[in-house]
């Protein structure tokens, strides 16, 4: 059976796309999700799946870069891919994903990157899972500090049009630290991160100022219930950004001492947030990790050049890349630029694993340790481990 996949030539085309993925989290059409994806992600960035006149399946890419260690480089970022679950093991998400990479390689793009709803799918197009994230709630009784704390700043709420201002170079400044963080266009902060949440209750936004300067924000929700008279609610951090030690401290002081709940929830947390070294008994989080974003590169030599490195690396790469064959092959990284080589290779992998410890939180010994890197030269996985690692893990802080 043939299938045809093409770009969305208008907005009843785009509406049908979404729904390859819509369907299975309950989306409405032409509902406020639907509306906001309209805004967001460009028409032609949409593709359909077609079989006759049916669409059967849909996929998009927002416009995005994302942060690496030392700088950032252009990304697609995948999103909304879905089929129809008639149409399902007959390569539909095949000839989705042929298209999405193609076109991502003619753009230019160094990287593609995702959310994984399910992890057997993606890593046969070659993305690799390249963080970890995890959920966490704190109970109110447990929320002490390790160490006593007395505010440095004040915090204050804002509305959506002061955040709009205020946020943004927050959030620019956190990608400047860690690796992962997607950029966002200022429709992106209207239109979505500071838009009313399509999960219920209403989105609150705090601002924290030292010396009268912005240092931190939140967003957050109150789920507030009652048993027995007493509080049970939550308090759901949405997002909680802030780039230095003090604000982070000042701005979840503020979080865990809200009044009338019982526990304060976060997702999303890098294994290596700043909670786990605040808190008396980070034990009581009871934080459960998963993968978080995944990334696939798209262009070997622009990705592996687009990114800084703590130790200068020397290594030759014998990549696999059966999907995007224009990758396939050695590549040299080494004084800033990887280059395509004839030279013996050092160290051989798949291009999901190289993809894995691209922005430098896990690790190639790790890799290697489950079979996913091949040691051609002794010590040469050591040596290549020691030049990728970066000393914040990954963070995207927004599932896209």
């Amino acid at each position: 059976m043939s299938f045809e996949v093409r770009p969305c030539a208008d907005l009843p085309e785009f509406q049908g796309a979404l729904m390859g993925i819509g369907q299975y989290f309950g989306m409405e059409p032409g509902g406020e999700l639907q509306q906001q994806f309209e805004r967001l992600l460009p028409l032609e960035r949409m593709r359909a799946a077609w079989d006759g006149s049916r669409i059967v399946g849909g996929s998009g890419s927002f416009p995005l870069t994302l942060s690496v260690p030392g700088g950032e480089v252009s990304c697609s970022g995948t999103t909304m891919v879905g089929v129809s679950p008639t149409h399902r093991r007959r390569g539909v998400l095949s000839r989705m994903m042929r298209a999405e990479l193609d076109e991502a390689h003619s753009r230019g793009d160094a990287l593609a990157a995702l959310w994984a709803s399910e992890e057997p799918i993606y890593g046969r197009f070659g993305y690799g899972p390249a963080a970890f994230a995890g959920e966490a709630t704190v109970k109110k009784g447990r929320s002490a500090f390790a160490a006593p704390h007395e505010p440095s700043g004040a915090v204050r709420f804002v509305e959506t049009g002061e955040a709009l201002e205020l946020f943004p170079p927050l959030w620019e400044a956190l990608a400047r630290q860690r690796p992962g963080v997607p950029s966002r266009s200022r429709d992106w902060w209207e239109f979505r991160a500071l838009a009313p949440s399509h999960r219920g209750g209403t989105k609150r936004f705090a601002l924290l100022e030292l010396d009268g300067a912005p240092a931190a924000y939140a967003v957050f929700r109150q789920e507030q219930s009652w048993e027995a008279g007493s509080s049970t609610g939550t308090i759901v951090v949405v997002e909680a950004v802030a780039p230095t030690v003090t604000a982070t401290a000042d701005l979840w002081r503020f979080l865990l001492d809200i009044d009338w709940v019982d526990s304060v929830s976060a997702s999303l947390l890098p294994p290596d947030h700043p909670l786990f070294f605040l808190l008396l008994e980070p034990r009581r989080m009871r934080y459960r990790l998963g993968d978080g974003i995944w990334v696939r590169l798209v262009d070997v030599g622009a990705a592996l050049a687009g990114r800084t490195y703590p130790v200068e690396p020397d290594v030759v790469f014998e990549v696999r890349d059966a999907f995007c064959p224009w990758n396939e092959g050695r590549w040299h990284l080494a004084g800033g630029t990887a280059e395509r080589t004839t030279a013996p290779a050092d160290i051989a992998l798949d291009v999901a694993s190289l993809a894995s410890a691209y922005l430098g939180g896990l690790g190639l010994a790790q890799l290697a340790q489950g079979g996913r890197v091949e040691e051609l030269r002794p010590g040469a996985v050591e040596r290549a481990d020691s030049s990728f690692r970066h000393s914040l893990h990954p963070w995207c802080p927004e599932i896209f």
